[in-house]
């Protein structure tokens, strides 16, 4: 399921908007946050247990006791940023009143080399929750499921088509998640945005105000 300085979906953004929350953050939510940024500066391979709580300032016990496993947590990690993500695309939307220039900005703060990490992480841990395993085995339904009934409304705000708006949004769903693996894949970071961009373009005679 990629930033500008600042934005909340971006990297910046959730540093800086972790960091104002702390102070009344829980327990289980610092470590998240701490956890969320680590691994945008030092990635998310190759971790274990005891050592990611090392790095995070706590003892393995109380990464099992707030989040199960370690899977537990990278599962948590993922939902705490595809949720930003998703804030950040509601806000374009108010933003950005051409919904194509909206997707634009989303797809460039996605694809950005700062949150690779995280992508990476994504699509480790939806490969493993394909394959039933623990902690990740709901992540692949949900993390689709969590993104159609928002992009399903603003499909059918942006086309006036609300009959065709559920499946615009499932389309566009698979569309980004293939190229942000694709990205991860090739590293042609140039064919993979001309290649949004050829989609954007289909789309936006479906955007126009008239409707044509």
């Amino acid at each position: 399921m990629p930033e500008t300085e600042g934005t909340p979906g971006s990297e910046a953004g959730l540093e800086a908007g972790s960091k104002a929350g702390s102070q009344a953050a829980s327990p289980r939510q610092r470590l998240l946050t701490a956890t969320v940024e680590l691994m945008a500066e030092q990635g998310s391979s190759g971790w274990t247990l005891r050592r990611l709580a090392e790095a995070i300032g706590t003892s393995h016990r109380m990464v099992i006791y707030h989040f199960g496993s370690l899977d537990g947590l990278l599962v948590a990690v993922v939902q705490e940023v595809e949720a930003h993500q998703r804030e950040r695309r509601a806000k374009l939307a108010v933003e950005h009143p051409d919904p194509i220039a909206a997707a634009r900005v989303l797809w460039q703060e996605l694809s950005a080399p700062e949150t690779g990490p995280h992508e990476r992480l994504f699509f480790e841990l939806y490969a493993a929750g394909l394959q039933g395993r623990g902690a990740t085995a709901a992540l692949p339904q949900a993390s689709v499921e969590e993104w159609l009934e928002p992009l399903t409304g603003m499909f059918a705000t942006a086309t006036g088509d609300e009959q065709n708006a559920a499946v615009d949004a499932r389309l566009g769903i698979a569309v980004v998640r293939g190229l942000l693996l694709d990205l991860l894949a090739t590293g042609d970071r140039s064919a993979v945005t001309a290649a949004h961009e050829r989609y954007l373009s289909l789309y936006a005679p479906l955007a126009e105000p008239d409707g044509s």
